[in-house]
Order: C-alpha cells, then structure tokens, then sequence
C-alpha cells in the first residue's frame, strides 16, 4: 500500500495535501500501545462509541444539531448483530456513476438476501433492472485495519436479474461480453427473473457489471439510543472502489452510507417504506424530492463520526461565503471511531468557482477549488517531534511547533514531511438535498480510493461522502475562524503521557520515511 493511499482524507478539497495522514495514523498506533490502551485488542463485549451528546459533540461545541438536541447516545456491537431486515434510506450514489436503492435481508442460520434495484436517474424514479443475491455469510473477526469494525467472508449461491424495460435491456447488452448476452439478456423479457450466476457457473458475466459483494467484508452495526426510549439502527456495509476496474476485488477500509434496520429507522422515511416493501420484480420508485437550496452560504459539519479508507477517523466543517467566492474546511482527525481521541487537524482556505451543471448527476453542479493557504494543530507530542525535526523553509517555523498550538504553513508552500505543497486545484461535485426532517444537507465528491487527487477535468468525482448538514446561515466569512476547534482537555489528554514514547516513535518515523522515500 502506498502511503499516498492512506493520504486520502476524503476532505472534498485536497487528497494529495493529506499523504502525510498514514504516518500520523501510525504514530496515533504507538502512542496508544505505549500508553496502555485497549485499541488493538478484540473486545468481547459492547462497544459504548459515545455515553451521552456533550462528549460526542466536543469536536463540534458551536453547533447543537437540531435533530441531536435529545442526548443521542451511540453504541455498536462486536461482533454485530445482523438479523432482521435493513434498507437504504435515499436514493444512493456510486461510483460510475451508479443508482441505486438496497434491501439486505440477513438470517439466524447465516444465510442472507440482498435485493439491489438500479436506476437511469439520480432520484431512482427510472428503474432499470433489479439484482437478486443469496448467500451465506461468516463473521470473522473484528478487524486489526479499521477499529471498530468486524471481517466476514460471503459466499454467493444465487445471482438473478429482473429487467424492467427494453431500454434496460438494450444498455445491458451494450456492457456485457457476447456470451452473456447469448445466455442470459437474449432471451430476457422485462418484469421475469433470470439466473445471472450460480454455484456452478463462472463470475464472467457478474465482472462485466460490476458487480461484486465484497461490500460485506467489513460490517458494522451502530445503535442510537434517544432519551425518549426510542433508538436507529444502522448497518455500515465495505466502501465501493472508485475504480470500476478495482472493485470487484477491492478489499474495503472504510464505509459506505449506512442502511437502517426496519423495525429501528428514523421517522418520517418514506423511502424506508417503498424500499421494505419492494421485490426484485416490483421496485421502488421514489418520489419526486422537494428542490433544496441551491446556495452554499453558511457553515456546514459531519453529522457523524465519519470512516474513510485507509482507516481515518474524522469529522469536517465548511464554510462558504459565495460573495467572496471563498471557503475554509477544518478536518479535525481522532484514532477511533467515535471520533473522541483527537489526533490532530487540519485548516485548508481558499477559492472556489461554479460551474456547469453536471451531465452524469441530475441536480448536481460542478466546482473548481483552489487551496491557498493550510495550517496545521498537532495534538500530540511525537507528531511536534517530527515536525520540529523538518529542515528550515520546508514545513513552518522549523522548531516552533508545540502541542496544540496551530502553525500557518503558507510560508513554506505546504510541508514536505506531510505531502502539502500550496496552492492546489481540484475539480469537485457538489448537490444540496433536503434530508428527512427537510433540512438542508450538502454532498461534496467522493475522494479516490488509491488517495489520487481529481487535479483534472476528467478525474472529476462522480458519488459523494457522507452528507454536511447545515449548521448556520449566519456565519459565512470563514476567515474569521481560527483553531484546531478541539478543546483544552482534549489537547491535554493526547498531548499527556507521550514523553516515554520519543525514542520508539524516532525509530518508527525513520523507518517509514525510508519506505515513502522508495514509494516517490
């Protein structure tokens, strides 16, 4: 793996900024083991990822969530408890680009069916054909990549396909090799179930596709606990390669966006119903969404802990002021999947220009980012260690880093030792929706998966991460927000006890910068 990969943050702004995160990763690794804690070890019973709001919302203490005000409490158990049925909650964007809603049905006996119904549009009210999965999943183990998540292995028994127009058809055959076409498509007729693949045929025609389950080789459950007795359930299901060439081998480090359990699902969810409801000859046609707003004004924050490849734990703030055509992201990084160890973070400002509205997504726009200033807020001793060991001129104030304190880094155009060089462009993916309670949400373009960045027209994104809701209308000059956005007492606890650990984290910083050295 190259580091660069583990560089992705995912942060809708500056992948090939963030090739440094790998090794501040690592070093969140021997900082932890150093100072005793469990994070390696599998636990063996439930993980509490959060107790109560005020300590899962410290990374974010200006904006109380209007849908979070009841003091959620989040847990997830390893192993995860699969039974039931769980679906998509909106219409769901691929890589590809690619439509789709899900219904995943896991039993006692380990057996599953998955239902995947794909569309021509990006409201999934076109319905194209409808994919019918059986198998038999096996929990493995909790994972040593991504903490807090469970290894499974799956084996498909079943594949059908349920076409459901000419049209569908028609596209089909233009994507599947001849012999595909001969066997199955030729003699398909629109509405009836026809076998794709079985125990005792080949995979050829599910490649041809694109079709893979290997989504199910990293699982995790999570359960919000409101106050008022109520709770939601979620399933976090393997990310999908942004590669098409890549994902049906692809093993995956972060998540995709989660389905909910249909006994345990926010209300109101009117998809929730249509997609429970669905079978593979009868999809789910959503209906038309409300129009959301299409201004970018005001200041936008993760809803949640978010999960991306290459095991990085983080929660992002943006602010835009579309006057001034200027933005800030604040990309705050912890060690865990509750997002409640701070490790370090990161404050990218710009200027951004719109452009054409996209031909791939309805309802999305097109944007160019440019990055001209980062500045950088260690939290813990050995990473000020290393940067304070840089050479002056190539990483900030050579011997002025300390804990928690921020450093510019424009002066030097970025930070070598990070992978930073200033300024940068990237060509992005923005669409703004009204979420379930019609508040306004913001989806940024999904980062590449190998930590590439889209440096040019054609490496566009064409899916999204996690939604950004809107916290603010108010605040929209991101120049006057400064800091790390962490507070002192999280300083304190990663900066505290780390001394011990200097000349351990010297050996392991020389012997992975000689391997990034060989990489470049």
């Amino acid at each position: 793996m190259k580091c660069a990969e583990a560089g992705k943050m995912s942060n809708g702004r500056f992948s090939h900024l963030l090739r440094g995160a790998w090794l501040l990763w690592l070093w969140q690794v021997v900082f932890v083991a150093g100072t005793g804690s469990k994070l390696w070890e599998v636990p063996s019973v439930s993980f509490t990822s959060s107790s109560n709001l005020s300590k899962s919302l410290q990374w974010e203490p200006h904006c109380q969530y209007r849908h979070l005000q009841d003091r959620v409490r989040n847990t997830a158990d390893i192993p995860p408890r699969l039974d039931g049925t769980w679906v998509s909650t909106r219409c769901e964007v691929r890589p590809g680009p690619e439509f789709l809603t899900r219904s995943y049905t896991f039993y006692p006996t380990r057996h599953f069916q998955a239902l995947q119904h794909y569309y021509t549009n990006s409201g999934c009210e076109d319905p194209a054909y409808s994919l019918m999965i059986r198998g038999k999943l096996r929990l493995r183990r909790a994972s040593w990549i991504t903490h807090g998540g469970t290894e499974a292995e799956h084996h498909l028994s079943k594949v059908g396909i349920v076409v459901h127009s000419l049209a569908a058809k028609q596209r089909l055959a233009s994507r599947l090799p001849p012999s595909c076409v001969g066997l199955t498509l030729g003699r398909v007729v629109p509405g009836k179930l026809y076998e794709l693949y079985n125990t005792r045929a080949g995979r050829g025609c599910l490649a041809a596709l694109g079709f893979s389950m290997m989504e199910m080789a990293l699982i995790r459950v999570e359960t919000q606990h409101h106050n008022h007795g109520g709770k939601v359930q979620e399933l976090f299901l393997g990310d999908i390669h942004t590669d098409w060439t890549q994902r049906t081998h692809y093993r995956p480090t972060g998540y995709q966006q989660p389905l909910q359990n249909t006994l345990h699902h926010i209300h109101p969810c009117p998809t929730c119903a249509l997609v429970y409801r669905s079978t593979e000859q009868h999809p789910p046609v959503l209906p038309r969404s409300a129009a959301a707003p299409q201004s970018l004004a005001g200041r936008w924050v993760s809803q949640r802990c978010e999960t991306r490849p290459n095991v990085l734990f983080l929660t992002r703030d943006f602010t835009f002021d579309p006057e001034q055509h200027a933005w800030e992201g604040i990309y705050r990084h912890y060690s865990d999947p509750a997002c409640s160890q701070p490790t370090f973070a990161l404050r990218a400002s710009g200027h951004y220009a719109q452009g054409n509205p996209s031909a791939k997504v309805s309802g999305a726009t097109e944007f160019v980012f440019k990055v001209t200033q980062v500045s950088v807020t260690a939290i813990e001793e050995p990473t000020v260690k290393m940067l304070n060991g840089t050479r002056p001129g190539k990483c900030g104030r050579a011997g002025g880093w300390e804990v928690g304190v921020e450093q510019d880094l424009s002066h030097t155009d970025g930070c070598t030792v990070l992978g930073i060089k200033l300024p940068h462009k990237e060509y992005e993916l923005f669409k703004t929706e009204l979420n379930h309670r019609k508040h306004p949400v913001l989806l940024i373009g999904e980062r590449p998966t190998d930590g590439s960045s889209p440096d040019r027209p054609q490496r566009r994104p064409t899916s999204f991460q996690a939604p950004l809701v809107l916290c603010s209308e108010v605040e929209t000059h991101p120049s006057h927000r400064h800091g790390s956005g962490f507070n002192s007492k999280q300083v304190q606890l990663a900066a505290s006890g780390t001394e011990k650990l200097a000349h351990l984290v010297l050996l392991v910083l020389g012997s992975m910068l000689c391997s990034w050295i060989c990489v470049y």
